[in-house]
């Protein structure tokens, strides 16, 4: 049965903060030897829509456990919560994902829950410069501003930062050796917008809903590039089951409830405006606004960025937060949703 979970409160979009809520023992066995309850990690952000979607319309019913959420502000808290023991499916980073796994929890990704949601946006005076220039455009902003060309995303390694990085490599731009730009880690969606609206960074690597923000906000930092330009497949939240549930019907029955909330999202645009409204936080209309973005590709299916998540793969291990370069065997399970 599914008995909704309210996590505390309905915390805004753009001031969410990193509290959780205790809701019970995770994976508790029932008489029969079977999981009766399934405590599921999810962050308050659009590639998390999944999440809100199944809650609010009551999808839950149809899992043979009772399904109870908890709220977390970043990939970290979650990983550390997955190594308690505390938590039975994740919907978080793929990258706080493969850094679990690598920790030696025992769990898989198991599914997608968007596909190239973020973009390189910048200031609409850099864009043809950059078009006629392409990576030499950084080091003419610098001579023209007297400043190098600043970025602001999440903290190094997150999914947006390893977008950035990835995409001045290959533009032919070392951000380390490079002195015409610099990248500044800002924690927090909200955050990143608050730095655009005050002219404290020229540019940035994110998702929705902060592109629909500036846009109806007049910002002049406007996307440069989407994700799909960038790295075709590129991941970013999915869903993660322990072991434990991947062994047992619970997972098969979970996934069916995912692709009907991203069938969902495509097909009720209006109605899944009202879910991020209630479970986010976002004003209906920029909700709304947000799912017609080139951004919001909503998916299940695993094996749509499986290939892609091999470049997160190479970047984890290169900036040292997994002692190795994780294989798609070793991060995914494939074998669950081709089972429905």
């Amino acid at each position: 049965m599914y008995e909704p979970t309210r996590t505390a409160s309905r915390r805004s979009f753009l001031a969410a903060a990193g509290g959780t809520a205790t809701v019970g023992l995770a994976g508790c066995l029932g008489g029969g030897g079977g999981l009766d309850e399934l405590t599921v990690a999810h962050m308050p952000i659009y590639p998390d829509l999944q999440w809100y979607v199944m809650e609010g319309e009551g999808y839950f019913s149809k899992i043979d456990a009772e399904v109870s959420g908890q709220e977390f502000g970043n990939g970290p808290d979650i990983v550390q919560a997955l190594g308690g023991g505390d938590i039975d499916v994740a919907m978080f980073g793929i990258v706080p994902a493969m850094i679990a796994i690598d920790n030696g929890i025992p769990a898989r990704v198991t599914a997608a829950n968007i596909r190239e949601p973020m973009g390189i946006m910048a200031e609409e005076s850099f864009h043809e410069t950059f078009e006629q220039r392409g990576g030499d455009a950084f080091a003419a902003w610098e001579a023209e501003t007297g400043d190098p060309f600043t970025f602001g995303t999440f903290p190094q390694g997150s999914v947006p930062d390893v977008l950035l990085r990835y995409w001045l490599r290959d533009i032919g731009v070392d951000p380390g050796s490079n002195d015409s730009v610099e990248i500044i880690e800002i924690s927090g969606a909200s955050s990143v917008w608050q730095a655009i609206a005050n002219d404290q960074i020229d540019g940035t690597s994110i998702m929705e809903p902060v592109p629909t923000i500036a846009q109806a906000e007049g910002s002049s930092v406007t996307m440069l590039r989407t994700a799909a330009e960038v790295l075709p497949g590129q991941p970013a939240a999915v869903t993660l089951m322990s072991d434990a549930v991947r062994d047992s019907p619970l997972a098969a029955q979970f996934l069916e409830q995912h692709v009907r909330a991203t069938e969902f999202i495509g097909e009720e645009p209006d109605a899944t405006a009202e879910h991020v409204n209630e479970g986010i936080g976002m004003p209906v209309d920029r909700a709304r606004n947000a799912l017609d973005s080139p951004l919001s590709n909503f998916i299940t299916d695993p094996t749509e960025i499986t290939d892609a998540t091999r470049v997160f793969s190479e970047f984890a291990a290169g900036n040292d937060q997994t002692n190795e370069q994780l294989s798609t065997d070793q991060t995914f399970d494939l074998e669950v949703y081709d089972s429905l």
